[in-house]
């Protein structure tokens, strides 16, 4: 009888397999534990995900909700509750689109981007040092490149769908 853990089929199998339930725990941490590092601030992750979207240079006369959406890699649905509540505190800010009069383009306010500046971003970066206590900066380096190609890889796995290829 064949030992599984010498069969490297078997072996790939189960280390994905912890390592997607790894990930899925991770995913589910990071939404608790770091929804309490700015729930003071009245945001949650997906909120500080949008101000943190919208803070970038690239953005700084905002987005389209399709662009929002895909950069966050979240559904247009799922965005659209989110940026209701956030323009309804004050975070955001709503308009048509001058380029595109069918799309609305998400801007931060400017008591968002206080919010943001100066009491969400310090507790996020003392967040930051305590999920990663231990982590080299090769450690942080080496994380990213894997997560990048793994989000690549799935990325690819939607696009297959997509197109009917899966």
């Amino acid at each position: 009888m064949e030992n599984p853990k010498e069969n490297p089929e078997i072996v790939r199998t189960e280390l994905a397999n912890r390592l997607f339930f790894r990930l899925y725990q991770c995913a589910n941490m990071l939404h608790k534990t770091g929804t309490r590092a700015v729930e003071k601030e009245g945001l949650t992750t997906q909120q500080w995900a949008v101000l943190g979207a919208l803070s970038r240079p690239e953005a700084e006369d905002g987005m389209s909700v399709g662009d929002l959406a895909r950069y966050l890699l979240v559904s247009r649905q799922n965005l659209s509750g989110l940026i209701s509540r956030m323009e309804r505190d004050g975070h955001i800010g709503t308009a048509t689109d001058g380029r595109d009069r069918r799309s609305r383009r998400v801007t931060m306010t400017e008591s968002g981007r206080e919010v943001w500046t100066v009491q969400a971003r310090p507790k996020i970066h003392a967040y930051y040092e305590q999920a990663l206590e231990g982590f080299s900066i090769s450690d942080i380096t080496h994380s990213l490149h894997y997560l990048l190609k793994l989000l690549d890889n799935m990325k690819q796995l939607e696009g297959d769908q997509d197109v009917g290829l899966s």
